[in-house]
């Protein structure tokens, strides 16, 4: 692993994006760096090396670069959560709240194991929305949603409180401006 490595350095930040008084944490950057993105990967392997896990959740889209190689590297499938209608086969949904509106994730329902311990892997962490009804979904699947990992998390937009005792591990943090 790259000890010492700093992330904060690979992490572009775009002021007033997607709208002013925005401050974007932009992981493309990461994604065209490998050096940080082996950093990541690396990291999360460390994380979870040791950990009981029968599968991991990806999370559309950008989740998926970083769940791909972990669950290689830990020898475990993967469970894709998509935006509603997405998937061919047959699928759980769980809707949940936006900032303005509402949105709806999907998961084939055959692949999700009955009893299984889950990682949820995602980019970025921020309200915690998305994790939260990923989290709800495997449960209502009969698995046991263990840990989420994200790359980044942004703790100032009170992701702690959508997802109460879930164990939460990111590799930096940013507390806003």
């Amino acid at each position: 692993m790259s000890e010492g490595f700093n992330l904060d350095d690979a992490i572009r930040k775009i002021p007033d994006f997607p709208k002013p008084g925005i401050l974007f944490y932009d992981i493309t950057s990461v994604l065209a760096n490998p050096d940080a993105f082996r950093h990541c990967i690396d990291s999360a392997e460390k994380l979870y090396k040791g950990m009981r896990l029968d599968a991991i959740a990806a999370v559309e889209s950008r989740g998926f670069l970083f769940a791909a190689p972990l669950a290689e590297r830990l020898g475990l499938p993967i469970l894709l959560v998509r935006k509603k209608g997405k998937l061919p086969g047959r699928t759980l949904s769980r809707k949940y709240a936006l900032e303005y509106g509402e949105a709806e994730i999907e998961m084939h329902a055959d692949d999700i194991p009955i009893g299984g311990r889950v990682l949820i892997v995602d980019d970025l962490v921020a309200t915690g929305g998305t994790l939260k009804a990923t989290a709800e979904l495997l449960v209502e699947a009969g698995a046991l949603p263990v840990a989420v990992f994200s790359v980044i998390g942004l703790p100032f937009l009170d992701y702690a409180s959508a997802l109460g005792t879930l164990r939460v591990d990111t590799l930096i943090e940013y507390f806003g401006e």
